[in-house]
């Protein structure tokens, strides 16, 4: 099979497509024959060399795909050959075929293509794992995630708004994508690069926020502390603008302050199966329904893997970006299977 291979460490030109062997699933696990397939930050991050598979992952970069089952290992008995799904992989999406934790696996929403399909799992379970599991984002209360416009803030946003009715603002660069914000469900958004805090701060008569979602940190990270009510939580997926901060511990204790973070690729198949169960029992019938949109930014065809990683490095996506893997299939709209 053809699969896309990171030479070494640096810009998009380090990444090849190349001849391997294809996979074979182990047990609880399906081969899926990729229709479409996700491109993310993290994969940006492990081209850079600051992101490596966990022990066990494939070193082939692609963290979500869509297609078709083309073969099921021992134990699964909730898939069968030739079921639509998109999933969430540990690695290996950028390939013909990629093997998946069957627990992994989720139907394709009903009226999505297999591209829309593959925008879906690593956003959506990175948002459910940090807002609701780890932020515990409550009925009614205030947001910030920080970069609306990202896979992962888009689908927070929706996330927040239409399953707990929160109040969500966002953070973004231009003014076009700061409109999407508003158009999807926050109720402002500020550009990131100006005093996005005290901006926050004056539209919240000056309370500030319960939760913010965060993947800069670096200097960014007391202004946020700062920003959060009394009991409020800062969740972080990633530390873009630097990984040490400088941080006031005392007003942390008095406001009995939470700082968490959380990178999801190494948890086990049991972890981001109950995250995939909770994803379409609650938020798959919204998608459906069309109260939750994915926003495509580009589908872009595999032999210009750069192109796309060229698109993420220049900061120019609003949504997600996706690798057409097999273009006789990736625009085909399949119909949801039953689980068995």
């Amino acid at each position: 099979m053809q699969v896309i291979e990171i030479e070494k460490p640096g810009g998009p030109e380090v990444l090849w497509i190349v001849e391997r062997h294809m996979p074979q699933p182990g047990s609880g696990e399906v081969l899926i024959r990729v229709a479409a397939a996700g491109v993310n930050r993290p994969d940006v991050q492990q081209r850079r060399g600051l992101y490596p598979p966990p022990p066990g992952a494939s070193d082939i970069p692609g963290l979500d795909v869509a297609g078709i089952v083309e073969e099921v290992g021992p134990g699964v008995e909730t898939l069968k050959v030739g079921m639509p799904v998109c999933a969430l992989v540990n690695g290996g999406g950028y390939a013909e075929f990629c093997v998946a934790p069957a627990v992994q696996c989720m139907p394709v929403p009903k009226g999505l293509s297999f591209i829309e399909g593959a925008s879906l799992p690593e956003v959506f379970f990175t948002a459910w794992n940090n807002l609701i599991w780890l932020a515990r984002l409550g009925e009614g209360e205030t947001l910030l995630i920080q970069g609306g416009t990202s896979g992962v803030g888009m689908a927070g946003i929706q996330i927040a708004r239409n399953l707990r009715r929160a109040k969500v603002f966002a953070t973004a660069g231009s003014p076009e994508k700061r409109q999407v914000c508003l158009a999807i469900g926050a109720k402002a958004a500020v550009d990131y690069r100006g005093n996005w805090d005290e901006e926050i701060r004056g539209l919240t008569d000056g309370a500030g926020v319960d939760v913010i979602l965060d993947g800069q940190a670096g200097p960014k990270t007391q202004r946020q502390l700062d920003l959060l009510k009394a009991d409020g939580r800062l969740v972080f997926i990633a530390s873009h603008d630097g990984e040490m901060a400088e941080v006031n511990i005392r007003s942390l204790v008095r406001r009995r302050l939470t700082i968490a973070g959380s990178t999801l690729r190494p948890r086990s198949a049991d972890y981001k199966g109950r995250i995939a169960r909770e994803l379409v029992a609650q938020v798959w019938p919204l998608i459906e329904d069309g109260r939750i949109r994915t926003h495509i930014h580009e589908a872009v065809q595999f032999r210009q893997v750069k192109d796309a990683h060229a698109i993420l490095d220049e900061n120019r996506q609003i949504g997600k970006v996706v690798l057409v893997v097999d273009p006789s299939i990736a625009t085909t709209v399949p119909e949801p299977y039953q689980p068995i």
